[in-house]
């Protein structure tokens, strides 16, 4: 799954010039936990103002929220996410840099996304994407192996193949945070060690 298929199309939007009780006011009329600030122009970057926001800079420092702009807590420019994304990857990037939300652009604003929309709407729960990622491993094993079959293991096409599968493990082992004994191209090279050997060459 994508951003945009677990993102919010109807965004709370706000003026950085408003007041942080408007603000506040706004998260309730929309039940938001976010709103993002508009830009005051083509070049200008969004924003964007959270509750975090305004319980940690207004709330617990005794701030008047009638005359707190919310210029002075939002985070602008702000870390976006494009809507092709995958969600394990907005998740990452959430995990990542600590934020909850962010909206989503496509040249302009198209919506926004948060911890919640990924948790609720991602469906990781029956379909976690270790477990896709494992099966388009093994799918793209078999075809190599295949490919090294038809073209022979020290041809062009058996390398590009291997690389396919190497990409991919590559990813699983960045998620799990720990690399394979063995990648499958080694395991490979054990049964057929001229493609070792091609490889080197061809490097």
């Amino acid at each position: 799954m994508k951003a945009s298929d677990v993102m919010v199309r109807d965004v709370g939007l706000i003026r950085g010039s408003e007041t942080v009780a408007k603000a506040i006011a706004r998260m309730n009329e929309t039940g938001s936990r976010y709103l993002i600030v508009e830009r005051r122009h083509d070049e200008d970057a969004y924003g964007i103002v959270t509750e975090t926001d305004v319980i940690t800079k207004v709330i617990a420092y005794g701030k008047n929220p009638h005359t707190t702009r919310v210029f002075e807590i939002m985070s602008k420019p702000c870390i976006v996410v494009n809507p092709n994304l995958g969600i394990e990857y907005v998740a990452r990037l959430f995990a990542n840099t600590g934020i909850h939300c962010a909206p989503v652009i496509q040249e302009q604003l198209i919506g926004a996304i948060s911890m919640t929309d990924i948790l609720i709407k991602g469906n990781l729960i029956e379909a976690p994407p270790a477990l896709k990622l494992e099966e388009r491993i093994q799918q793209a094993i078999i075809a190599a192996r295949e490919t090294c079959a038809q073209y022979g293991a020290t041809s062009t096409e058996c390398m590009i193949a291997w690389e396919t599968v190497e990409e991919l493990q590559a990813e699983a082992a960045h998620q799990r945070a720990e690399r394979p004994e063995k990648t499958a191209f080694e395991q490979y090279c054990e049964e057929f060690p001229e493609a070792l050997e091609a490889r080197m060459y061809e490097v």
